[in-house]
């Protein structure tokens, strides 16, 4: 009798990745946490007697803390071992990692969110490889860290506690496992993704991003942060928006103060809530059900000072519901505003996704959106690519883009 098909074997699907093996613990075990001056400068020696790069990481409590400071730095490196610092009580005591640090390639995953966290305790890079973004240019499509591990080097990484409070102290021992594994392996991958980048063409590519990651400068802080309060699409009228902009700066003021994430102090709902229906005195906030908790009817006279400020202000000084914008407008306006630019994002954009899809690359690592829009905003002269490199040397356009990128710009245009 013939079996059924529903009893044969499963075959393997080919779209399945292939099988990792799970890495729950430091090959060495999980280094001690370095507090002191003496143990830092124990580690600087350690280091320095390793080779190679440098693996490193951060720690941070953004849902807990205002600011972005890193409560635990692990490094690691060939010849050296692991280690887990603490720079929380002696952040002086650190020179002697940063000189290490100093002379060292540093690797990095996801560069950009770490890099301000270690310049504040005075580590500087003077050569980088971002493992993130090598990935990005080879065209995966997941980049984060246990993804990459799994797919250049077969193992499973433990995660689960990136989210968590790490200002608090002692750290628990799960938490400083899953910390030491985030390095464990990074030299590794590192080495794996370059030599994809190698096969692909794209090692000069990834220098010339790795150095303009390193070198750009911090970002500038961006205007009327309060207007992103969440539900703030449910405020109507000038004046409650006023509101919702002194509470926000009265809050603010309090969270930095304390080194407290905003949230943790007066949630968003409670800045909305109060701009909706204004109390009329302190009475009446507390009265408020999302103002009733012991935390909030402390900072009560707080919060009541900045809304009767916000009712006392005088028209002029009122926010605008749709703020005169400094940028560039949306593109699905341009045919109105601008025809002529219209015409040319609308023959530009296509024929880049084209070619980034040709290079396996994601759109906007083969051209920044913002600097496509505004290339096309300010016309140039489309007959010559001498024209639009010099329109893109003014840009930070790396040199491995405009090469790319400047013959597709013209013929689109043409």
């Amino acid at each position: 009798m013939t079996d059924h098909p529903d009893n044969d074997p499963p075959t393997p699907d080919a779209d399945e990745p292939p099988p990792v093996t799970p890495l729950t613990t430091p090959a060495d075990g999980v280094p001690p946490v370095l507090v002191s001056g003496a143990e830092f400068d124990a580690a600087a020696a350690a280091l320095t007697a390793g080779t190679g790069p440098i693996a490193l990481d951060t720690e941070r409590a953004s849902g807990f803390r205002y600011s972005q400071r890193a409560y635990l730095v692990q490094l690691r490196r060939r010849g050296s071992g692991s280690f887990l610092i603490d720079p929380i009580d002696e952040p002086d005591g650190l020179a002697g990692v940063a000189a290490v640090l100093g002379d060292a390639e540093w690797v990095l995953h996801a560069a950009d969110q770490d890099l301000p966290s270690l310049r504040e305790l005075g580590f500087h890079c003077s050569a980088l490889y971002d493992t993130e973004l090598g990935c990005r240019l080879l065209g995966l499509p997941r980049v984060n860290l246990a993804e990459m591990v799994a797919h250049f080097l077969g193992l499973g990484l433990a995660k689960g506690h990136g989210a968590a409070d790490w200002s608090q102290r002692p750290l628990p021992d799960d938490w400083l496992n899953y910390a030491a594994l985030d390095v464990e392996v990074l030299i590794e991958l590192r080495d794996a993704v370059d030599a994809a980048l190698v096969e692909a063409g794209k090692d000069e590519w990834a220098r010339q991003e790795f150095e303009w990651v390193r070198t750009r400068p911090e970002p500038a802080e961006k205007p009327d942060r309060w207007r992103r309060t969440s539900g703030i699409h449910g405020v109507k009228g000038a004046r409650a928006l006023a509101i919702v902009r002194e509470l926000w700066t009265a809050r603010d003021e309090l969270a930095r103060k304390r080194d407290v994430a905003p949230g943790r102090v007066l949630p968003d709902s409670a800045i909305v809530a109060a701009a909706t229906a204004p109390p009329k005195s302190v009475a009446e906030l507390t009265a408020m059900p999302i103002y009733k908790g012991p935390r909030q009817r402390r900072q009560a006279g707080r919060w009541f000072t900045a809304i009767d400020h916000a009712q006392r202000l005088p028209e002029s000084e009122l926010p605008r519901r749709n703020p005169k914008s400094t940028g560039l407008p949306p593109t699905n306006r341009w045919d109105d505003r601008n025809p002529e630019a219209a015409k040319r994002y609308k023959a530009i954009r296509p024929a880049l996704l084209e070619l980034a899809e040709a290079n396996s690359l994601p759109l906007e690592n083969l051209l920044s959106p913002d600097i496509v829009r505004q290339l096309c905003w300010d016309g140039f002269d489309a007959n010559t690519e001498s024209a639009v490199a010099q329109r893109l040397a003014a840009t930070d356009a790396r040199p491995w883009q405009q090469e790319l990128a400047i013959p597709v710009i013209v013929a689109a245009l043409q």
